[in-house]
């Protein structure tokens, strides 16, 4: 097992499967050139009934909806070797066909932006994302991104949708990220996302006292309101949470925690529906929460803590040509390191 080391305690290893055999696993078949794509999949009797265009979208999720229809329109994508419309119904076993040149898959420009590369080599990178940085270019952030910085440092990252990320962390999150370097090493990391094998623990710091290690597991969706946020409601998304107590101070809790899903802002909503909110959450928390009888330094080191204390310590994957199963770690950011000593002396002092 491959590792960059990391003094962070952390789960036992034992605690998660890593990889897992797909139900899948058998139906996709693929070639992939430096700019152009061969790719099958010959769906079942599960698809019955919905739009060709739909599906095509959850087999081939690196591209967007509306790119497949294009493909599709064009005469790229076919069914059972037919040009086929967007709103087909699938009737079962169609055979999906994808034979498509590569273009330019982002907009976005290259930018001399260092990147702190915890590991790279021909098919995946694996990056320790900073404070502060925001991964894609969006209103009010075309420069400046995650993906500026990886299109200067690997070009041929344009051929890929979203420059090669297959998940992402929020920006004043910091922490570890995978980024693939070529369609197949794409399509595996994608697939293992999507069967729940990749190994994603985070390191948090919450308000309160928790007890215990235990799992959240509470559907997730957009706030019907407050459009930036996400809460816990009927009719979210299945999302899952497990953590375990890694350090107890007098007022707050530094916990591990490992997504089974990744939903936006997940670990955020999930702490805040069970009352331990992250420390310095600009979302989820409405002000500074100073304990009664903290001491100057413990006040100062709270009010002038500007984010959420979250950290994507360690990531775990397999290899998308070796198979070879790797372990990622990074050190906790300056401020996130700052704020954990603060709250030790704190302990002793009381």
């Amino acid at each position: 097992m491959t590792s960059a080391q990391s003094s962070n305690p952390d789960f036992s290893e034992h605690d998660f499967n890593l990889s897992e055999d797909s139900e899948d696993a058998d139906n996709h078949t693929s070639a992939v050139t430096a700019t152009r794509l061969s790719l099958q999949f010959q769906l079942d009797e599960s698809y019955l009934g919905q739009r060709i265009d739909q599906v095509a979208a959850l087999v081939w999720n690196e591209f967007s909806r509306e790119k497949l229809k294009q493909w599709m329109k064009d005469g790229h994508l076919l069914v059972n070797g037919n040009i086929t419309k967007p709103r087909y119904k699938c009737e079962g076993n169609e055979l999906l066909t994808l034979e498509v040149e590569l273009e330019a898959q982002t907009s976005a420009q290259p930018e001399n932006i260092p990147l702190d590369i915890i590991y790279e080599d021909d098919d995946i990178m694996v990056i320790n994302k900073p404070v502060g940085m925001v991964v894609h270019p969006g209103a009010g952030n075309p420069t400046g991104t995650l993906v500026n910085a990886i299109l200067y440092h690997y070009p041929k990252a344009a051929e890929l949708a979203r420059a090669g990320l297959v998940h992402r962390i929020d920006k004043d999150t910091s922490g570890l990220l995978v980024v693939a370097k070529n369609l197949e090493a794409q399509f595996s990391l994608s697939k293992q996302l999507a069967d729940k094998t990749v190994y994603r623990i985070y390191d948090l710091i919450s308000y309160g006292n928790i007890i215990a290690g235990g799992m959240i597991d509470e559907p997730i969706k957009r706030h019907p309101v407050d459009r930036i946020r996400m809460s816990v409601l009927p009719g979210g998304r299945d999302s899952v949470t497990r953590y375990n107590v890694k350090e107890r101070f007098q007022h707050f809790t530094r916990v591990q925690a490992q997504l089974e899903t990744g939903r936006t802002h997940q670990i955020r909503v999930h702490f805040t529906y069970i009352g331990y909110p992250l420390v310095g959450d600009p979302v989820y928390v409405s002000r500074v929460r100073v304990p009664a009888g903290a001491s100057e330094t413990l006040s100062d080191a709270l009010r002038h803590f500007k984010r959420q204390a979250l950290h994507a310590s360690r990531l775990g994957l397999v290899h998308p040509r070796t198979g070879e199963e790797m372990m990622f770690e990074a050190p906790w950011a300056d401020d996130f390191t700052e704020l954990v000593n603060v709250l030790r002396a704190e302990n002793k002092a009381y």
